[in-house]
């Protein structure tokens, strides 16, 4: 068969079937009495097998080895190509991801593309004080898709830099939220920790919906951050977890802070007394979280309030005792 009509059958060029004379990969067999080449059949499976073998990624060197060498084994070299394929398609989808924002970002000129290019090689820079720069540029008039900006502070480490995207994503309003959301449910505990501090200092209605949600969370770090934004936001959901926490002492001054924000509403006031109330009878309540719950009450308003701190003032722990009459005597004076 001449190598048009081998090109025609096969598909490859008849230039690209000399290339592979050329290299040694398929010779034709014969010559006709003009001097044309002639390939016979099994030269045609032999090109068709260096074809398949293409279709793999499997460089021209490679393909002669596979087809020549008797030794040849092909795991290592699938295994390789397995490696450089994943490689290939983690760059390209950075790539793609990279386009998206861009083109999110409604560039009106190639300066404008430029600009957020650099934005958004600044936000995963290994300087923080170039994260941080970037992160407070988002909210300059520069045009930074949020998805990078949620993205940003859930993988950032650096409380400072943090703190800036934070502070960039609450001026994005609610934009951001859904994809906070699903950082709640990362497999990864430090990021739905950023992800619930981020959604904290989003002041909307759908952010205090999430935060509510998370009161349920199976994480308690996430539950404690959650209930310390709903108490600052006068929700009552908050009070159990933040009790909670003065007993445990987590962030306790916060929870204590917190519960007498959400007492100022007279509403809740006697409710969140009964609660340390109840905290204080238990039995398992060591010294230094009933001093700690003691002390909660000095900013819970209300006769109820007052008459537990009387009582504790007799307490049989004479630290708590003595933080009891001590507030009592404060509270008396501003009365």
């Amino acid at each position: 068969m001449l190598i048009g009509d081998v090109a025609r059958r096969s598909g490859v060029s008849a230039r690209m079937l000399r290339h592979y004379e050329s290299l040694g990969l398929v010779r034709p067999t014969g010559r006709t009495g003009s001097g044309y080449r002639e390939y016979s059949n099994e030269d045609i499976r032999r090109i068709f097998h260096i074809e398949s073998l293409r279709s793999l990624g499997l460089s021209l060197r490679d393909v002669r080895r596979a087809l020549d060498d008797p030794d040849f084994t092909p795991a290592e070299l699938v295994d390789d190509l397995i490696r450089q394929t994943r490689d290939r398609i983690a760059a390209e989808t950075e790539l793609l991801t990279r386009l998206r924002r861009i083109g999110a970002a409604e560039p009106a000129g190639w300066e404008d593309v430029l600009q957020v290019v650099v934005l958004l090689q600044a936000l995963v820079s290994k300087s923080a004080a170039a994260r941080q720069r970037a992160a407070l540029s988002a909210v300059e008039g520069l045009s930074v898709p949020v998805e990078a900006l949620v993205e940003a502070v859930l993988s950032e480490c650096d409380p400072n830099v943090a703190g800036a995207l934070r502070w960039a994503l609450a001026q994005s309003g609610e934009d951001g939220l859904a994809l906070l959301a699903e950082g709640l449910g990362s497999p990864a505990a430090e990021v739905r920790k950023r992800a619930v501090q981020s959604i904290a200092e989003l002041p909307n209605g759908a952010a205090t919906a999430l935060l509510q949600d998370a009161l349920t969370s199976s994480d308690i770090v996430v539950r404690r951050h959650a209930a310390l934004a709903l108490g600052a936001r006068g929700v009552a959901d908050a009070v159990p977890t933040l009790l909670d926490m003065i007993v445990e002492e987590r962030n306790d001054a916060d929870a204590a802070d917190a519960l007498s924000t959400l007492a100022s509403d007279p509403a809740w006031a006697d409710q969140i007394a009964t609660g340390l109330v109840d905290c204080l009878a238990q039995d398992t309540i060591g010294s230094p979280a009933r001093r700690r719950l003691t002390q909660a009450l000095a900013d819970i308003p209300g006769t109820l309030a007052s008459r537990a701190l009387a009582d504790l003032s007799c307490d049989e722990d004479r630290a708590v005792a003595l933080t009891a009459t001590y507030i009592l005597k404060l509270r008396n004076a501003r009365e």
